[in-house]
């Protein structure tokens, strides 16, 4: 029953399909981007180029092999004569789940025109959101994105860990 698009922050994660590592690799504990990760990272910040209630900021974001985090900032008050809450085929204008739908849609027709694929998918079907409620929280978070490839060999994302 939250109305997502309340201004605030929101912190994302975005796995690719099947937890692929397409986006690029680590090294040295930093992530060097191939085409696709080059991609991801263009489209997230064009995000806010194409929308004036989104603000992105470059210490909130970063791709891994198979995944990103970010931190959506929804700015502004909306002002809503119909439904806030979302129904399958009924996208919220200005809503986090449309917005992030739309990314996902850029990217991957972007990469599927790269790669010369059609209707191929690029994403898992979903992400994880959470509600970023305090100063103290935006902190943690902040750190948590900043050192995430320095923990690539901890990460539960990273199929090495994943026990057959």
């Amino acid at each position: 029953g939250y109305d997502y698009t309340q201004p605030g922050a929101y912190f994302t994660t975005i796995c690719t399909y099947q937890r692929a590592c397409a986006l690029g690799s680590i090294h040295n504990r930093e992530i060097k981007l191939n085409d696709f990760g080059h991609v991801v990272q263009k489209e997230w910040f064009r995000t806010a180029e194409l929308r004036q209630n989104v603000h992105l900021f470059l210490d909130e974001f970063v791709v891994m092999p198979n995944h990103i985090h970010g931190i959506i900032w929804i700015v502004g008050a909306q002002r809503r004569c119909a439904p806030t809450q979302e129904q399958f085929g009924q996208p919220v204008a200005g809503s986090l789940p449309t917005i992030i739908r739309s990314y996902k849609s850029a990217v991957t027709y972007k990469i599927n025109k790269i790669s010369g694929k059609r209707r191929t998918p690029f994403w898992q079907r979903n992400y994880y959101e959470h509600i970023i409620r305090t100063d103290q929280e935006l902190a943690a978070i902040r750190e948590y994105i900043k050192n995430n490839p320095m923990k690539w060999d901890l990460d539960r994302e990273n199929p090495k860990n994943h026990k057959m």
